[in-house]
């Protein structure tokens, strides 16, 4: 059954808890282990594919994170707006230094999504106490 959302874009409740399914058996994993490992609440999964419940966007890009997909294939399914952060397109690899595209290739494979969340945080801690440190140029 498709319903609009606030935003008047439509929202197919079934087709999105099968996409999920979909993606929680590619991993394997039960409705508790996906839902915990995205960082939810262990029944969280089973209520977005079984009751149809609409996650927030919050959790949409939670479990985005942990089935490796781009959270906008979510928000959209979902019946949000994409959001322009994680909109790659927009993104010129380019401008980057090449160390920095050195981490982030380093990141996008960490596994779990758990652990790379702490690593990131971690790493913005690092960047945050360097930037309050660091001699003015």
């Amino acid at each position: 059954m498709s319903r609009p959302t606030k935003g008047g874009k439509e929202y197919d409740r079934k087709a999105f808890a099968e996409y999920l399914e979909r993606l929680r058996q590619e991993r394997n994993e039960s409705y508790r282990e996906a839902s915990l490992r995205a960082g939810l609440d262990h029944g969280s999964l089973a209520r977005y594919i079984k009751e149809h419940q609409r996650p927030t966007r919050e959790s949409c890009i939670a479990l985005a994170d942990h089935f490796g997909v781009n959270p906008n294939e979510l928000l959209t399914r979902a019946g949000y707006e994409p959001l322009h952060f994680f909109d790659r397109s927009l993104v010129d690899p380019e401008a980057y230094p090449p160390e920095v595209e050195e981490v982030a290739s380093y990141l996008v494979r960490l596994k779990p999504a758990s652990r790379r969340r702490e690593v990131c945080r971690a790493v913005r801690e690092l960047l945050a106490a360097a930037s309050r440190t660091a001699p003015a140029e």
